[in-house]
């Protein structure tokens, strides 16, 4: 079979996912110097490099997977991976990490050194996980996974790219609009041109012509151009594991988070048609981690939500690997600051919210109708999560903090804090665990929701969920609350209840997906995954 490298709906894909990390990779620019006050020149000549090498290495890998799946079930139609640095973490290890070591020691170094270690932590838990998170993944219900997988994406991923449209809606709105035309409906641009490449630069020339952007900031940006490549800063990571106890109570949260994150973009990849191997995408995500914070990142990459968001904009294999090269050119030059000037943010960040769109109605189009009910409770935490951070940044900037303003004093103007915060606290986790017994209780299988409510019990106890840091006993009520529901639900499955029969639409979506339980084949070198078999028909 012939399998071109690039075609045209791979230009659209580019330009939408090149501009998504490009967006990200000024956040973390951003935060490190104006945040952590690190010096800039260990941000461009160390930092971006660094991470360059990981997108580029990551970006290649997932090409490589895409072609090979391609040729192993004879489509053209299979869509990369999309990979890039993990937005959650890139504020977890700012805010999290790095800024309480920086107030503490004045020293932007420590702080640094600090979050190499712990983005390594995070990378060596993801390798494990790829051991485990294809377990999960084939006993989890689908409306969970795609359901906590919504819940991220409508909530970090969207909502402050909206509210950032809305600060400029004069800019946003039409490029938002011709994203929508060109991405959603089967309307084309005159001369097939790129909706992607033409809805940019028709933002960027509102926001020029309506004086948004300035000539000297350009000017300036672009006297820092200068190349830098990577090298290895082992020396830096040894120092930062030398306290690695602390930094432990966020890691693990946050690499059991970033496993189960890639195994529900791995199973809504599978409901767009594309079913990967979850352990290659787990192992890859690990070693992007490791070998980045060895080279001196701390900000680890991740496969990113939003596959079926370039699959429909016809991205296929090329479109992931060029964002890759293209983006680690970008940091070995230092040009991010240049383009930071160039470009209104008003105009990039509409692809955010329209990917937003998209995962949030696979959700609920990729799942049981009987289902729907799962889906919004596995929303549930991510929303929970979200709303507590907003008001936590709210109180910070006010010079205050919850604790300070009191918990009833909060309650008595109508914010739940302390019930949100926890339902909040290990959002993906929560959301799968409390999506599953939600379906699984739909379906009337009630011993399977017995054991999720046994697993949110434990993962309560140890503290990966509805608790702060990862200790024994991190939440007793939450943990007992559980467990009674357990109970509840082994007295319903003693009466031998007929589980829920599928109705038509259901057993046709079902045809479509998946058939059978069987093992994928297994990766160079690997061992094979419990993968449910793919449908015939392909997608």
């Amino acid at each position: 079979m012939k399998l071109p490298y690039w075609v045209r709906g791979d230009t659209n894909a580019f330009f939408g996912f090149g501009i998504n990390v490009l967006v990200n990779v000024l956040t973390l620019t951003a935060l490190c110097i104006g945040v952590v006050q690190m010096p800039a020149g260990d941000v461009f000549g160390v930092i971006l490099p660094a991470l360059g090498i990981a997108l580029v290495l990551g970006n290649m890998y997932y090409t490589y997977l895409a072609r090979r799946l391609a040729r192993r079930e004879n489509r053209t139609d299979v869509t990369a991976m999309p990979y890039g640095p993990s937005v959650p973490h890139m504020f977890i290890v700012i805010f999290v990490i790095m800024l309480p070591i920086y107030l503490r020691t004045k020293d932007p170094i420590q702080a640094w050194t600090a979050g190499i270690a712990w983005a390594f932590i995070i990378g060596v838990i993801v390798l494990i996980g790829a051991f485990v998170g294809p377990y999960i993944r084939k006993y989890a219900p689908r409306a969970a996974l795609l359901g906590t997988l919504a819940g991220i994406s409508i909530t970090f991923i969207s909502m402050n790219p909206a509210g950032r449209m809305w600060q400029a809606a004069w800019i946003a709105l039409p490029v938002f609009g011709l994203l929508l035309i060109g991405l959603l409906t089967d309307v084309r641009l005159p001369f097939n041109l790129p909706i992607g490449l033409v809805a940019l630069l028709v933002g960027t020339a509102i926001g020029w012509l309506g004086g948004a952007m300035s000539v000297p900031d350009v000017q300036a940006a672009a006297k820092d151009i200068a190349f830098a490549f990577p090298h290895l800063k082992v020396d830096l990571l040894v120092d930062g594991l030398r306290d690695m106890a602390p930094l432990l109570a966020t890691a693990i949260p946050l690499g059991v988070y970033n496993f189960t994150e890639a195994m529900t973009n791995v199973e809504s990849a599978a409901s767009a048609g594309d079913r990967y191997n979850l352990r290659s995408v787990l192992l890859a995500d690990g070693g992007g981690a490791v070998i980045g914070s060895m080279l001196g990142s701390p900000f680890p990459p991740a496969v990113y939500v939003g596959h079926p968001g370039w699959k429909a904009a016809g991205g296929r294999t090329g479109y992931s690997m060029a964002t890759g090269v293209v983006i680690a050119l970008l940091c070995f030059f230092g040009m991010f600051g240049l383009l930071g000037t160039i470009f209104p943010t008003a105009a990039i960040v509409p692809i955010l919210l329209y990917i937003g769109l998209l995962i949030g109605a696979q959700a609920f189009q990729a799942t049981p109708r009987a289902h729907a009910a799962a889906v919004v409770a596995a929303l549930i935490p991510n929303i929970a999560a979200w709303a507590t951070g907003l008001l936590d940044n709210a109180l910070a900037a006010a010079g205050t903090s919850a604790a300070q303003v009191g918990i009833s004093a909060l309650a008595g103007a109508g914010v739940v804090y302390d019930g949100l915060r926890t339902l909040g606290e290990g959002a993906i986790l929560a959301g799968l665990v409390l999506g599953a017994i939600v379906a699984f209780i739909i379906d009337k299988r009630f011993w399977q929701a017995a054991i999720f409510s046994g697993a949110g019990a434990v993962l309560t106890f140890v503290g990966l969920i509805h608790a702060e840091k990862v200790q024994w006993n991190a939440d007793g009520p939450v943990t007992l609350g559980y467990l009674f529901l357990a109970v509840v639900c082994v007295l319903f499955a003693l009466g031998k209840p007929a589980p829920r029969q599928p109705d038509a639409e259901e057993l046709a979506l079902e045809r479509l997906h998946t058939g059978g339980n069987q093992f994928t084949e297994a990766p160079e070198g690997g061992i094979p995954e419990p993968r449910e078999k793919a449908a015939s028909t392909p997608v």
